[in-house]
């Protein structure tokens, strides 16, 4: 089983333009996202996807490997598939977050294990919530699973409800997830999903992956302990500081 990470790469963000160029301690911030990517003991190649000539000639000034991808496409998912379409060879294809610097190569090593079972097409991370903050928060998206592992559905509300109980005492109730937002495919598969049209509940919680699970395909998780920092903003700059 051959594997690829592709990290997608952006110049025009709204929160944050040329968030991927931003210097952390001294290197640009896709830098420090290709350089943790590349310690994963199970990525066969890594390659970041952008759109812009500038975060090209970063990536091509520290030695890594990019592709320049269409400006229209509308996720990272679109951008990992342009690449494969020109990058053969490889059996999983590992969509690795632009913006989150200090990224745990253990993360992308969990993600790929899901594909030792034959019949993953999809694969994705989940952690267990432990805070009614995290709990309560519409901007980080809850997960349930079924008994295989399996994502049933996706949602910014905290699902499920738990009936005839204060919001309080949810956690005592039940286990929560929240979604960590890596994903892995099948080359094959994400070629398919990418010719998919945005789906109703998709447009409804503004998460793409609803769109696969709406269309039947079966999305395969695994636990991890580990926290994720993203940088969506200039302020969460000063967040990656106090935490690393």
């Amino acid at each position: 089983m051959k594997t690829i990470g592709i990290i997608p790469a952006r110049y025009g963000s709204s929160r944050f333009p040329g968030k991927p160029l931003v210097q952390i301690d001294g290197k640009s911030m896709i830098q420090r996202v290709y350089e943790q990517a590349t310690k994963s003991t199970r990525l066969d190649a890594v390659v970041v996807a952008t759109d812009d000539v500038r975060i090209a000639d970063e990536v091509s000034a520290f030695g890594g490997r990019f592709y320049l991808t269409s400006a229209a496409h509308q996720s990272g998912t679109d951008r990992c598939a342009e690449v494969i379409r020109k990058e053969s060879g490889f059996d999983v294809v590992i969509n690795i977050q632009g913006d989150e610097p200090y990224i745990d190569p253990a993360q992308i090593d969990l993600l790929i294990s899901c594909f030792e079972a034959s019949t993953v097409q999809l694969a994705t991370l989940v952690k267990q919530i432990h805070t009614n903050e995290e709990l309560m928060n519409t901007n980080i998206p809850k997960v349930v699973l079924n008994a295989s592992g399996e994502a049933v559905y996706f949602s910014r509300q905290t699902i499920p409800f738990v009936r005839g109980k204060e919001k309080e005492q949810w956690l005592e109730e039940q286990v929560y997830y929240k979604h960590i937002g890596i994903y892995g495919y099948t080359a094959s598969t994400l070629l398919e999903i990418t010719k998919l049209e945005p789906s109703a509940l998709e447009l409804a919680e503004s998460l793409e992956q609803l769109r696969w699970v709406e269309n039947g395909y079966t999305i395969q998780t695994k636990t991890t302990t580990l926290e994720t920092i993203a940088v969506d903003a200039p302020e969460d700059l000063l967040k990656i500081k106090t935490l690393t």
